[in-house]
């Protein structure tokens, strides 16, 4: 029998029957933005979703998965034909209405897993704000930082951070039908020799300036090489990042710090 995990398709009966303070609530954010010419532009939100359920089946903790939220914050897009980007504000606004729903269902864990790098740090500061006014125990994780298996080497390992090798390998291997690899084209190389050439600047994490989609790619919206992409690729780094994340969800599911916040006391 296959498990359950769409918390959505549960009644209302079901869910106040689960063990609530072990339940670890999955909500799943992507992104609808562009991927170069041959990705879909809901590479992010497809991806999240897939890793998220299929981390909550291979998990031995009470993982329920919530609807998607497909849009995410993609300004670094806007002007590229298909980007559909919320407001900061709006989906910091989301993010905690999610929360505040959870909490008041009685539960007590939230992990929000991310598929889309440019909100990263938006959604780790929501998560400490949920953390204070809900006392939720609540994680923040995007499947591409769970790493990749030993042995796994991308040509463009060094620039390719949007539908590059990496990327465009596990949409292979998740939806292929929706991957056209005769468009496939290298994107971003110049911003690469550009940061090859500065001692302490990058394009992303360490000490990085601001930058938007026409900055880094401007021609075609690729920073990477997908060209080298394979389904094989990208089912090994797929089912590794699925499998580092069921075990997360196991950890999450007991965890708990020796001090109860404010918004759990009483409760």
């Amino acid at each position: 029998m296959t498990k359950r995990i769409l918390l959505s398709h549960l009644s209302t009966t079901h869910i106040a029957e689960l063990d609530h303070d072990a339940t670890v609530c999955v909500q799943p954010i992507g992104a609808v933005e562009q991927h170069g010419p041959h990705l879909p532009v809901a590479t992010d939100a497809l991806l999240a979703e897939y890793v998220a359920r299929a981390a909550a089946v291979q998990s031995t903790a009470p993982a329920w998965v919530l609807p998607s939220l497909s849009y995410g914050t993609s300004n670094e897009h806007l002007g590229w034909t298909g980007t559909v980007s919320l407001d900061t504000t709006t989906l910091l606004a989301v993010c905690r209405d999610v929360a505040r729903s959870v909490r008041a269902s009685g539960f007590t864990r939230l992990v929000f897993v991310n598929g889309h790098g440019g909100q990263t740090h938006l959604l780790s500061m929501v998560a400490r704000e949920i953390r204070i006014e809900f006392g939720l125990h609540v994680v923040n994780v995007m499947p591409g930082q769970l790493g990749k298996p030993e042995g796994v080497l991308v040509s463009d390992a060094e620039w390719g951070i949007h539908a590059g090798e990496l990327e465009t390998s596990m949409m292979l291997h998740v939806a292929p039908d929706l991957v056209d690899m005769n468009v496939a084209v290298a994107g971003g190389r110049g911003a690469h020799d550009l940061f090859a050439a500065s001692p302490l600047l990058t394009i992303e994490d360490g000490i990085s300036p601001a930058w938007i989609t026409d900055d880094i790619s401007p021609v075609n919206g690729v920073i990477g090489d997908p060209r080298r992409a394979s389904a094989e690729i990208g089912r090994a780094v797929v089912e590794f990042q699925i499998a580092r994340l069921a075990d997360a969800f196991a950890e999450i599911s007991t965890f708990d710090f020796p001090s109860t916040p404010p918004a759990l006391r009483g409760l």
